[in-house]
């Protein structure tokens, strides 16, 4: 009789989310249209937390911790008690763009020249005798002989094209680094693009390539009728470095973003792991194909019964390994509505 209780009971997906309108109710809608047996979807609702809080929730598809701390400290408690979380909350907090591009790089995947500055002014509650270590006057024309101009300065962490300036000289440089205060920047070679594309990389196996105009009115950035890249091997080149930093990095939801220049696809940005998905932002195809995949992805990670607390071990990502995946095979449901779309 209990394990019988046991077989039956539900799988719930929690969503976990701030200001967002659209995305959210769109993907528990979804979920739960799927009429997917023993699996349910609703928004997390959380107070207080003890250490020993049991598990509520299988899933749980985060996109807000990065600005609550409290929600962070929750989800870490919540996958050491068996949640999965996507996105894996303990690497998300240890992870940052600079890392990123170094080990882009050792990967192989183009990436623009970058260096990462010392603060222009001492973060908070400490004083020149904190800085000890840093060499001073900074080889300032050495780092711009390596990086090159036109270049941009950006934050080593953070998103939403805050604190980004284009600069092209040395003087231009001064101006707005001078204004960035206790912030931690990169400076990274400006790549002139002839195409740009943004791409959703979900359950690090599906790539959804969007063309992108980074240079548009936020509400027109994403191209109309999404023109494809201008080669297939441009194509397959790009999917093929999205999803290799997406797996090596252990993300299992997020966007990479490409600037090509000659052909060359060069990765810009691809720490984003609570992507935009507002339909007035990416317009109804990009929409609903990123609700359907990331539903279908949080169904079957909920059924697989992983566990993600088994070994959270860090060689594999500073390695530049991607960490083996111990996933169940997909469920029947999945492998059945591909036969179905394949059939039509």
């Amino acid at each position: 009789m209990r394990a019988s209780r046991m077989e039956k009971a539900v799988k719930k997906i929690g969503i976990l989310f701030g200001m967002e309108n659209t995305f959210p109710p769109a993907l528990v809608e979804k979920i739960n249209s799927l009429g997917i047996e023993g699996v349910s979807a609703e928004f997390v609702k959380i107070g207080g937390i003890r250490m020993d809080e049991p598990k509520k929730y299988d899933v749980i598809i985060d996109r807000i911790s990065q600005d609550i701390p409290f929600y962070r400290a929750y989800l870490k408690n919540a996958a050491l008690q068996g949640t999965i979380v996507v996105n894996n909350p303990f690497w998300w907090t240890a992870d940052d763009k600079f890392f990123n591009y170094a080990l882009a790089h050792k990967l192989g995947v183009a990436i623009p020249p970058t260096v990462i500055l010392p603060h222009n002014k001492h973060p908070e509650g400490t004083t020149d005798k904190s800085m000890r270590n840093l060499m001073y006057p900074l080889n300032w024309q050495g780092l711009f002989d390596y990086v090159g101009f036109p270049a941009f300065l950006k934050p080593y962490s953070g998103g939403g094209w805050k604190h980004v300036y284009h600069v092209h000289s040395p003087e231009e440089f001064f101006q707005h680094y001078n204004q960035t205060w206790d912030l931690c920047m990169t400076l990274q070679h400006g790549v002139v693009f002839e195409e740009y594309y943004r791409c959703y990389a979900v359950g690090q196996e599906k790539v959804h390539i969007m063309k992108y105009d980074p240079r548009a009115p936020h509400h027109e950035r994403y191209v109309k009728g999404n023109p494809p890249p201008s080669s297939e091997a441009l194509r397959a080149r790009i999917e093929k470095d999205a999803l290799t930093l997406c797996r090596v990095l252990g993300y299992d939801l997020n966007t990479v973003e490409f600037a090509v220049e000659a052909g060359v696809p060069y990765a810009i940005d691809f720490l984003n792991p609570a992507p935009d998905a507002e339909i007035t932002s990416v317009g109804q195809e990009n929409f609903d194909w990123i609700v359907n995949a990331v539903a279908e992805m949080a169904v079957k990670m909920a059924l697989s019964g992983e566990n993600p607390a088994r070994e959270l071990r860090w060689a594999g990502f500073l390695n530049g390994a991607p960490v083996k995946k111990t996933r169940k095979a997909e469920p029947a449901w999945v492998a059945e509505r591909k036969r179905g779309k394949a059939a039509k």
